[in-house]
């Protein structure tokens, strides 16, 4: 009898593994095939039109990579070189990017989207613009020059694009808005760049020198920096506004420098103006012989302490930091003449000073 019984769970087993076995099989989980691929509708708008921008632009955005005396390989971060993005400016081999990534100096190579390497060299440089302009030596097709936008028209809010190598990592799109404009942001040249274009649109150690696009793919801007305390991107990207590059690029192109422009006066800084409740640029000194001695321009008594002269506007516009003077005076250009209007105690009075450059001076 027990023999029976075991007979018959064994059967039993044997059926149940059977039929298990079976339902293994077929269960949706064990399925060999590739699942089936769900069709998508069309891109919308949006998308086309960003990957329009892409496609049209980056074929014109190349790395730039920089060696140093002492790098054994081009652009090798960390061993002496430096690398950077740049933009084809025109059908005469001209590329534009940010001055602090050539400024160190030594051999100079670009790679285009299409893998093609060139060598190129240092036409010119602009510190206090954080610009440089670059010439290739031979290639056989030029990309198409980025078209030029305008910066007088921009609005807080509308979209940019960033196109560069952040980290190296060549071809890489960004995109967010313009955060803010009329920033002032200092240069390793001493100066400020007026009326600097912010944006959210993640911006990298690398990106420096490519270019900020609107929406119509336009050039706005030339990336030139961020704030971040890691050192990445934290939202807050500064870009040289395309008016400015759009004056200072044909100068370089020209004569390889840009005058830099100025009535030979010692300004204090806006701390002091900000304690003594001054709006204005005080005068500290002036230069010998410079035009701002020659108009009368008086500085800072040092025997007294007193404040002399305060330059409160230029040609009528106001002047309430020094930004605002040399801004003025790089818009109307070394060799013109200004109108100043200067306090003095409690007169003031309108005088007309020449304006020089005064690396030359």
């Amino acid at each position: 009898m027990n023999r029976r019984y075991a007979i018959i769970a064994a059967a039993f087993a044997a059926l149940l593994l059977v039929v298990t076995a079976v339902k293994v099989q077929h269960a949706p989980w064990t399925t060999p095939s590739a699942r089936a691929v769900e069709q998508r509708g069309p891109l919308s708008e949006a998308e086309r039109a960003t990957i329009d921008i892409f496609e049209r632009v980056s074929p014109s955005v190349v790395q730039v990579a920089v060696r140093s005396a002492a790098t054994p390989v081009m652009g090798e971060e960390g061993q002496g070189g430096a690398s950077g993005t740049g933009f084809v400016w025109d059908r005469d081999g001209h590329l534009v990017t940010n001055n602090h990534v050539v400024a160190n100096g030594g051999e100079i190579a670009v790679r285009f989207a299409s893998g093609e390497v060139a060598r190129v060299d240092l036409i010119g440089t602009a510190p206090n613009y954080d610009l440089a302009v670059l010439r290739i030596r031979s290639v056989r097709e030029l990309p198409p020059q980025v078209a030029l936008g305008s910066s007088t028209d921009l609005k807080v809010g509308q979209s940019a694009f960033a196109i560069g190598n952040p980290f190296g990592l060549d071809q890489s799109m960004t995109s967010g808005i313009i955060s803010a404009l009329k920033r002032r942001l200092p240069t390793h040249g001493g100066r400020e760049i007026a009326n600097v274009i912010q944006t959210d649109a993640a911006i990298n150690p690398g990106n420096s020198g490519g270019p900020l696009l609107d929406s119509a793919g336009r050039l706005i801007g030339v990336t030139t920096a961020i704030i971040s305390p890691s050192g990445s991107n934290a939202g807050i990207g500064f870009a040289v506004p395309v008016d400015v590059v759009n004056r200072i690029v044909p100068e370089l192109i020209r004569n390889g420098r840009v005058p830099t422009p100025g009535i030979g006066i010692v300004a204090a800084s806006e701390d002091v103006s900000t304690r003594l409740g001054v709006q204005g640029v005080i005068v500290v000194r002036t230069a010998p012989g410079s035009p701002a001695e020659q108009a009368g321009i008086r500085g800072v008594n040092l025997s007294t302490g007193t404040v002399g002269d305060i330059i409160t506007a230029v040609e009528g516009k106001p002047v309430r930091r020094l930004s605002d003077l040399t801004d003025a005076l790089e818009q109307a250009g070394a060799g013109k003449t200004v109108r100043l209007t200067v306090k003095r105690d409690s007169d003031t009075r309108d005088i007309n000073v020449g304006i020089i450059d005064i690396e030359r001076s």
